[in-house]
């Protein structure tokens, strides 16, 4: 603006000086001022350069002081809008998984059941979505985490209706320093007991959890509170062990403790006791390798539900008993080459075909995984095998089943894309079930399992 101003100016002034300068003959009128504007104007109109007589030191002057001005003209503020501040629900994600399955493909006993793994294994099973799950999270503030888990294909004991809505998480970890090394998670959340309980079913190889560490937590989730610590360096490393398709079970900390009703998931509280659970693991890096032992152990009184109990089955008055387990872990990421291994015993409710009674007893059991990963063509392959031994109760069941397990299952998970994983898997079970209705339920028998799973 300074600048056309000057400039304007300069004209002005440059015309009254060769108005100025302009000759008139004798016989001009200067007497009639009409005339004599009317000639300046024609002039400024219709300048004649050729033959304008300028001064130049008035035109060095006037250059002299546009390149002052120019100089000293401070550049335009800068008046953008600083970037609103996010809301906290800004903040928050969505991501999801969904499997579909088929598992009687050369099957030779359709008598051959397990309701805790898939109930869609044996006779009247057919395709199936065995999991559609959704999930909203976030760290809706630096020290809050929101984690949300519905899952649409849940099936209720009660009923044959299956893809029934359910609460699978629903917590909050409310981080208890600056950078939530130390952090508390309250609602229904999986309870860190097992390394493979805790393992993603997105992320885990073999179609379904082992009987001998899954009996322990039906859907391994509770409602409660559980501290958890972590430095942050191996918080890092427990994401990593996800991200980089290793595995992994997820941040559960270095060290969990917590307290929870023992009811199990999406089940209301049924005495005034609380079960607790404590447990330490570490991973860490030997040469290319990584390892992560751990050890866990929980402990508590566990109330029967009534309708799950067949008539005239002998029962403590109070239907509770102590539901108690310690367990090992120890894994090994494949990196090419991988192995999870976990045992646990302990003392649980289970029937005694002897007593016709519903006693506490001992169990014990676990399972060896061995795998290996590979890299063919822009996609990833992992062939694997694992071998599960259960011998104890299953409280969730009716009459607190007991049950002798023996299987073999091998086959591999073939990852064609980040959104796109199929596993084809051979199973070789032996499987005894002891209730009050069936007291020694013998079956054997092979079956070759499909599942197709899509990320999103």
């Amino acid at each position: 603006m300074k600048h056309t101003i000057f400039t304007l100016t300069s004209c002005i002034w440059l015309s009254i000086q060769s108005l100025s300068a302009t000759t008139y003959n004798e016989n001009s009128d200067l007497n009639n001022p009409v005339s004599v504007i009317d000639s300046s104007l024609k002039s400024i109109q219709n300048p004649d350069f050729d033959n304008l007589s300028i001064d130049k030191s008035l035109v060095s002057s006037a250059n002299n002081l546009q390149l002052s001005l120019s100089i000293n003209d401070p550049k335009p503020t800068d008046t953008k809008t600083p970037p609103a501040k996010k809301a906290w629900y800004d903040n928050i994600q969505f991501r999801g998984y969904t499997q579909v399955r088929y598992n009687r493909l050369l099957e030779t006993n359709p008598l051959l059941k397990c309701e805790q793994c898939d109930r869609s294994i044996g006779e009247d099973g057919g395709f199936a979505i065995r999991r559609l799950r959704l999930i909203w999270f976030g760290q809706i503030h630096p020290r809050v985490y929101m984690y949300i888990q519905p899952d649409f294909a849940s099936s209720l004991s009660s009923s044959l209706a299956g893809n029934v809505a359910q609460v699978r998480d629903a917590y909050f970890d409310i981080g208890l320093n600056k950078t939530n090394t130390y952090r508390i998670r309250v609602g229904q959340s999986k309870v860190p007991f097992g390394f493979e309980n805790m393992q993603s079913s997105q992320n885990r190889l073999n179609l379904d959890r082992s009987d001998a560490i899954n009996s322990a937590l039906s859907n391994e989730r509770d409602m409660g509170a559980f501290f958890y610590w972590a430095p942050e360096k191996t918080r890092k490393l427990f994401s990593s062990l996800v991200n980089d398709g290793l595995k992994g079970s997820g941040d559960y900390g270095v060290f969990g403790f917590g307290l929870y009703n023992g009811q199990l998931a999406n089940q209301p509280e049924a005495n005034d006791n609380r079960h607790w659970v404590a447990r330490l693991t570490f991973p860490f890096q030997m040469g290319s390798q990584i390892i992560e032992p751990g050890i866990q152990m929980y402990s508590g009184l566990y109330t029967l539900n009534a309708a799950n109990l067949t008539k005239n089955v002998k029962v403590k008055s109070d239907l509770t008993y102590l539901d108690e387990r310690k367990a090992a872990s120890l894994i090994l990421y494949p990196k090419p080459f991988g192995i999870s291994a976990e045992y646990n015993t302990g003392f649980g409710p289970q029937y005694n075909p002897t007593t016709d009674s519903i006693e506490t007893q001992k169990l014990n059991g676990g399972y060896v995984l061995v795998n290996w990963k590979m890299e063919v063509k822009n996609t990833t392959l992992i062939p694997f095998a694992r071998y599960n031994y259960y011998n104890g109760g299953k409280k969730m069941e009716r009459d607190a089943r007991g049950y002798l397990v023996k299987e073999l299952e091998f086959g591999a998970e073939w990852q064609a894309a980040k959104n796109l994983e199929i596993v084809v898997a051979y199973n070789m079970a032996d499987r005894t079930t002891r209730d009050k209705t069936n007291q020694n339920n013998q079956q054997k028998g092979n079956f070759l399992r499909i599942q197709v799973q899509v990320n999103y």
